[in-house]
C-alpha cells in the first residue's frame, strides 16, 4: 500500500480495527532526537521503525508536544511521515512528503489530554494511542 495513501486514508480508521495500539516492529534503532523540536522540548517517547526512530516530545513552556521521525542514516529521500493529535479530536496534525533526514516537526497541545501519535519511514510505521495524558 502506497505510505502517503495509507496516512490520508486515516490511521484512526486502523486504530478501530486493531485496537489501541498498533505497532509494526523495527529494527533497533541508531537515531538519536535531533532537537528540531525547539529549545525547552524534550523526549517523553519513542517508537523505534525500520530506518529510524518516531519520537514525542514536549515542552513545559510551551504546553505543547511535538512529533518528528528521524532517521538513522540521513540519505536521498525517502517517503516519510510524522502525525500527532490529541486522542479526543479525529483530526490529525500531519506532515508527509519525501524527506533525507526527519519528518515533522508537527505540534499540538493537550493539555489535561491523551494523545494519538507516530510516524514512519518508507512503509515501516507507527501509531500510538492513548498515551502521555496530562
Amino acid at each position: 500500500m502506497d505510505y502517503r495513501k495509507m496516512v490520508a486514508a486515516g490511521v484512526a480508521a486502523t486504530a478501530l480495527a486493531l485496537g489501541s495500539t498498533l505497532l509494526i516492529p523495527g529494527v533497533a534503532s541508531a537515531a538519536a532526537y535531533n532537537g528540531v523540536c525547539g529549545s525547552g522540548y524534550g523526549v517523553v517517547n519513542h517508537r523505534d521503525v525500520s530506518g529510524g526512530t518516531v519520537y514525542l516530545t514536549y515542552s513545559g513552556g510551551t504546553g505543547k508536544n511535538c512529533v518528528v521521525t528521524v532517521r538513522n542514516s540521513p540519505g536521498a529521500k525517502l517517503s516519510m511521515g510524522a502525525w500527532l493529535k490529541k486522542s479526543s479530536d479525529s483530526a490529525w496534525q500531519q506532515d508527509v512528503g519525501d524527506y533525507g533526514t526527519y519528518a515533522g516537526p508537527v505540534y499540538r497541545s493537550a493539555t489535561g489530554e491523551c494523545v494519538d501519535w507516530g510516524g514512519g519511514i518508507s512503509g515501516s510505521d507507527v501509531t500510538v494511542y492513548r498515551t502521555n495524558c496530562g
